[in-house]
């Protein structure tokens, strides 16, 4: 098995809160991030692919596949957007780095082959990061 990966990047603003809270308790909770009037982050985005090499193509995937379906389905949905206000998947839930994972993992997961493992790795910033590699 051979991973190949791609970097990303996209800008998004957003609040983190649950609306069945109070302002005070959600400040308690997520501090800074809770901010009414949202805040943004430059988000890194690493996608790995992983499986075999096709022994015709010498590819596990073709990278320019790969760079089309980030662009498309990530990029062009997230970047330059409020998270909850503009994209339908956080409307009822709270856009955290775990949650924006997960999100952009179904957002390519249908258009990869299915003996293709897929891992999403999400930077908020140059220190904080998740990755998600899909229901076990």
């Amino acid at each position: 098995m051979v991973s190949v990966c791609r970097k990303a990047h996209f800008n998004a603003a957003h609040r983190l809160f649950n609306k069945e809270w109070s302002d005070e308790k959600n400040k308690a909770v997520f501090g800074k991030c809770s901010n009414p009037l949202y805040h943004g982050h430059n988000y890194e985005l690493e996608v790995q692919v992983t499986g075999p090499v096709d022994p015709v193509t010498g590819f596990v995937i073709d990278l320019g596949l790969l760079k089309q379906l980030i662009k498309e389905k990530v990029e062009d949905v997230l970047d330059h957007k409020n998270l909850n206000l503009e994209v339908p998947e956080f409307k009822d839930l709270n856009p955290t780095a775990e949650n924006i994972a997960i999100v952009i993992f179904n957002y390519l997961r249908p258009y990869l082959d299915e003996d293709l493992k897929l891992a999403i790795t999400l930077y908020e910033t140059p220190r904080n990061f998740v990755k998600y590699e899909g229901k076990k």
